[in-house]
């Protein structure tokens, strides 16, 4: 239920945010072109709350649906409007401030995005070294020469000092199956190699494309010794006791700290032999998990911590930080190639050459938001980023009913020297809301997917 209550108030957070940044454009372009606004609504739906601005023209309002916005602008076509007024209504602009309006919402996502990735960088995002760990065989990482203990330098000629890094730099070329050049380091020798990402399948579900690739991270060999106990924990009431080291868990041979973590997750409720080395003689206990709810489902836990040696994680911890200067350079250039990575993956799916697994829903999105919102400010910020430049490029897509839309119907404009017929523009919101309708339906069946998966 706290796992849950995390999710929805994360995502809430990181909706808000951004729906406001995106209507804040339109909003601040509208009132300084003399446009008059007459609603700025943070959801859709039931009024939760509302005010007005001082000199009472505009209604600030809370919507009971979070899932969208809107501005709402002094128009002829949805009401009566006083002649005394009617040059401040936004169908009476020029087409090029009708333009400017539009196009704020979106522009206002990509500068918010660079404003997040700039504190981001500034602030510093803490991560692993790029250590590989085992490469299986017959995947790109092998048969590229890769192996276990190499540390990854740069990808494509872009540092990586941290395995969040590497994924950044690597995400394009995994989407698109384009070879990749890889900097690495191994003894003191630094040598490259490339990676050829094309003969990778077709349809990998996306949270596992690293790991079909092979690449891994490294991971230190922790023993199952238990280094902590909660007080009235399964743990505690089964007998286990600081130093005991399990070897075995339901008959299952345990070497590995990870190993024991999976055996009591997947039994939640279910008593377990553990068969401990305890002073040097073996003792078996009775451990019953207490069954957690969690986004994937019940996962059993026990109340117990792993003893680690001391500084054990500190010799593999990494940080990718900048001065404010190369702060926003970076910032700018992500922002760039990470909307152009979006519009690449969008025309891809469209010609079939990339799954539409990649389409994510608000679940998954959701499930981000906690997650990074848990992992630390900075993976929030960037959380916030990526989400906010692909509300910018989707919003700019030539579709009726989202920005892009109207301003294809302005384009039209232009060229024609009269704006479309309402008719036109009719059909044309309605083929949109077909298309979004479609695409959230698609976005909603991988989201469920994920969660059954």
């Amino acid at each position: 239920m706290i796992e849950l209550l995390q999710t929805l108030l994360a995502f809430v957070v990181a909706l808000a945010i951004l729906i406001a940044v995106h209507e804040y454009g339109h909003f601040w372009v509208a009132r300084r072109l003399g446009v008059k606004v007459l609603r700025f609504s943070i959801g859709f739906g039931k009024k939760l709350w509302s005010w007005r601005s001082r000199d009472g023209e505009t209604e600030y309002m809370l919507a009971a649906v979070p899932l969208g916005g809107y501005v709402k602008m002094l128009d002829e076509r949805e009401g009566e409007v006083a002649d005394d007024e009617k040059h401040r209504a936004f169908n009476r602009q020029p087409v090029g401030t009708r333009i400017a309006i539009v196009v704020a919402g979106p522009l206002f996502n990509f500068f918010f995005a660079i404003l997040a990735y700039w504190l981001m960088f500034i602030l510093g995002v803490t991560g692993i070294k790029p250590i590989l760990g085992e490469v299986p065989q017959d995947t790109p990482a092998y048969h590229a020469g890769l192996a276990a203990g190499q540390l990854i330098t740069t990808v494509d000629g872009a540092n990586t000092p941290t395995w969040g890094s590497v994924m950044d730099a690597l995400l394009p070329k995994l989407l698109l199956k384009e070879p990749v050049v890889l900097k690495l380091e191994e003894a003191g020798t630094v040598f490259q190699r490339t990676i050829r990402l094309d003969a990778l399948e077709q349809d990998i579900p996306p949270e596992q494309v690293f790991k079909r690739t092979g690449l891994q991270p490294y991971r230190p060999v922790i023993p199952a010794v238990i280094g902590e106990i909660v007080e009235g924990s399964p743990a505690q009431r089964a007998g286990l006791r600081l130093g005991d080291e399990v070897i075995e868990a339901d008959g299952q041979s345990i070497a590995l700290w990870r190993e024991l973590v999976e055996v009591i997750q997947q039994n939640p409720g279910k008593p377990i032999i553990l068969k401990v080395l305890r002073d040097g003689n073996p003792v078996e206990l009775e451990v019953r998990p207490r069954s957690v709810d969690t986004e994937s489902g019940p996962v059993g836990k026990i109340g117990a911590g792993v003893k680690l040696e001391e500084g054990l994680f500190e010799q593999y911890r990494s940080e990718l930080r900048y001065a404010p200067l190369p702060a926003f350079a970076a910032a700018v250039e992500k922002t760039w190639n990470m909307s152009l990575l979006t519009l690449r993956l969008m025309g891809e799916m469209i010609m079939g050459r990339a799954s539409v697994e990649n389409i994510s829903g608000p679940i998954t999105i959701a499930q981000f938001a906690k997650s990074s919102a848990l992992a630390g400010f900075s993976q929030f910020l960037g959380f916030l980023g990526i989400v906010s430049l692909s509300l910018g490029v989707l919003n700019l897509l030539p579709v009726p009913i989202l920005d892009g839309g109207h301003l294809l119907f302005y384009l039209v404009e232009i060229l024609k020297g009269k704006p479309v017929s309402e008719r036109t523009e009719v059909v044309g919101q309605k083929i949109g809301l077909l298309l979004i309708m479609a695409l959230m339906f698609v976005a909603f069946y991988n989201d469920l997917s994920r969660l059954a998966g």
